[in-house]
Parts: C-alpha cells; sequence; structure tokens
C-alpha cells in the first residue's frame, strides 16, 4: 500500500518569509503532488522554512538567509556592473585621471551597497527606521568628533565635481608652489619646488585662495626689477632691457617683451622687465636668467645699476668747526 504523502508543517508562529518565495515554496510543493513526488515536495518546504533562530518578534528560515544571500551576490554583480559602465563613460569624455576615477568608482560601489544591504536587512524583519534613528544619533556624535575629516571628505567631493584642480596641476597654497600628484577622498599628495612630498588636507584647497598657474593653459610672467642711476640715459636703459629680455630662449614668441618705468625712488631710477613663460614650475630659474641677462646688458652698456646713498651736506659754520679739530694721526 502506498504510503501516503505527508502534510505541509504549518509555518512557526511568528515566523516571516518574503512573500514571493513562499508562494514559489507552495507552488514547487503543488507541483510536487502533481507528479507524485509530494514527500519530496514537503520535504524541501520543510527545510526551506524551519525556523534557524528568533530575530526580534520574527523567525528567521533557511528562506530568508537564501534571499539575504542572493541579494547581497545580485548587489555586489550590479555594482561591478555600474562601475564598469561609469568608468567606460569617463573614457569616451576623456577623464584620463585616475584618482578622479578611483573615488568616483568607490563612492558608486558604496551607494549601490548600502541600498542594497538595506533591503535585504529588511528581509531578515529587522525594522530600519529604530536602525536609521540609532545611526543619526550616532552620526552627531562623530560628526563633533570628527569635524575636521568631515570637512576634508566633503571638500574632496566638491574637487572631484568641479575638477578645478586635478593631477598634474601647478598650484600655489599658502605662498608655497607645489605639483599635484594624486588626490584622494580626503588628502591631497603634491611635490614641492625641493622635491618634497607633502600632504594637503582638501578643505584647505576648497576654503583658501590657491593659484592654478596651469588651470587654462601654462602661460605665466616672470618678472625682474632694477634701478639705475639718475644721471643715466634712459632711452639707453630701455632699449637695454629689451635687448636682454629678447634674449630668453624660453620666452613665448607671439608675446612681447614688456619693459616699463615703474618709480622714481630715493636713490635710483626703478625699472621693470616682463617676460611670458610656459613652465611655471620653472619660475625662481627662469627669473634668475632673466637677472643675469639684464646685469650683462646693463655692463656692456656701461649703465649703472644705482644703490642705496646718502650725500651729507654741512653748513659753512659747522664746516668751519669740523675743521678746527685735530685730525686723528
Amino acid at each position: 500500500m502506498p504510503a501516503s504523502p505527508l502534510p505541509p508543517p504549518p509555518v512557526p508562529t511568528g515566523g516571516w518569509s518574503p512573500l514571493l518565495l513562499q508562494a514559489e515554496s507552495t507552488s514547487l510543493l503543488e507541483l510536487g503532488e502533481d507528479l507524485g513526488l509530494g514527500e519530496i515536495a514537503a520535504w524541501i518546504h520543510t527545510i526551506l522554512n524551519f525556523p534557524l533562530f528568533p530575530l526580534g518578534d520574527q523567525e528567521v528560515t533557511l528562506t530568508t538567509v537564501l534571499v539575504v544571500g542572493v541579494m547581497i551576490v545580485a548587489t555586489w554583480w550590479i555594482s561591478g556592473l555600474l562601475q564598469r559602465t561609469v568608468d567606460r563613460a569617463f573614457r569616451k569624455r576623456g577623464v584620463e585621471d585616475p584618482g578622479t576615477t578611483q573615488v568616483t568608482l568607490r563612492l558608486l560601489h558604496y551607494a549601490v551597497m548600502a541600498i542594497g544591504l538595506s533591503i535585504a536587512i529588511q528581509q531578515v524583519g529587522i525594522n530600519l527606521n529604530a536602525l536609521f534613528a540609532a545611526g543619526a544619533i550616532f552620526a552627531v556624535g562623530i560628526g563633533f568628533a570628527m569635524q575636521n575629516i568631515a570637512q576634508n571628505f566633503v571638500s574632496g567631493l566638491i574637487l572631484l565635481v568641479e575638477r578645478a584642480i586635478k593631477p598634474g596641476d601647478i598650484v600655489e597654497v599658502e605662498g608655497r608652489v607645489v605639483r599635484v600628484l594624486k588626490m584622494g577622498i580626503r588628502t591631497t599628495v603634491a611635490r614641492t619646488r625641493d622635491d618634497e612630498e607633502i600632504i594637503i588636507p582638501n578643505a584647505s584647497l576648497v576654503q583658501s585662495t590657491v593659484k592654478n598657474y596651469t588651470l587654462d593653459d601654462p602661460i605665466f610672467r616672470i618678472r625682474a626689477d632694477v634701478g639705475v642711476h639718475y644721471k643715466s640715459d634712459m632711452r639707453k636703459v630701455r632699449a637695454s632691457l629689451i635687448r636682454a629680455a629678447e634674449s630668453m630662449e624660453w620666452r613665448l614668441a607671439d608675446r612681447e617683451p614688456v619693459v616699463m618705468l615703474t618709480d622714481f625712488g630715493d636713490s635710483a631710477v626703478d625699472w621693470q622687465v616682463s617676460v611670458w613663460s610656459e613652465d611655471p614650475w620653472r619660475g625662481p630659474r627662469t627669473q634668475s636668467e632673466l637677472r643675469e641677462a639684464i646685469w650683462w646688458a646693463l655692463k656692456e652698456d656701461d649703465i649703472e645699476i644705482a644703490f642705496p646713498q646718502i650725500d651729507v651736506h654741512f653748513d659753512p659754520p659747522v664746516e668751519e668747526g669740523l675743521s678746527r679739530l685735530p685730525r686723528a694721526g
């Protein structure tokens, strides 16, 4: 006599399982009964709905664990797919900065995983409202303790979106000229002209005035000041200074040097020579070369470079009194 199929076991009191998989489990049981596999279908149903452990007012079953596992794997796969799509879009738009791409993809991964995990946690039966409330209180406390880190993090996002500073740029921050090596979400690594690597908080790049020499183009103005004697021929001085400026091999050919008389000083007539270059990183060296060329040009034309001096004149009575003083030796 064939054994009668076992009735499906009742769902434990307080137990919970997703409606979709519960319907699938019931359909599987009905399909097994239609095919004469009632015992196997009932056994599978029992395994899938077996309570593993209680979680609050709910019972976690094998079905719940499978659902959470599948959702986590699916979320990870979706995150990878989106990252590859965004990476291809960046390459098509010419965004080849590895720092920018890496930060964007990492933030995208965190966002997708947070959404997927929140949905998976809801499938387990955890009330996220209480979790969000506790997280908000925790975030406020952490915010006060990590205020500087939060500022740097937000500043990193601003720099990522605006792209006003990027790796390879030559910038001046707090009076120091540096070349940007790489940019992170919290700090930026740069190299000084002394070949020293420094770490700059991103908040300093956002909140302070930053001079970017290579934002639109690398054109840079080199200035040199010089003072000549008042007895000098100023037309000759101008010609000498222009000749010195035009002798610079590194100057831009499409921009003529500018020579200006800037001031009548106490001991000299002050001039300024301006020449344009395309290499801001060599600024001090090119300025030194320009000053040296000015020196030799003035020397060749017998033009005296002035220096501070004071002429002292005595009234006749004072001069007469000084002449009566005994001389040393």
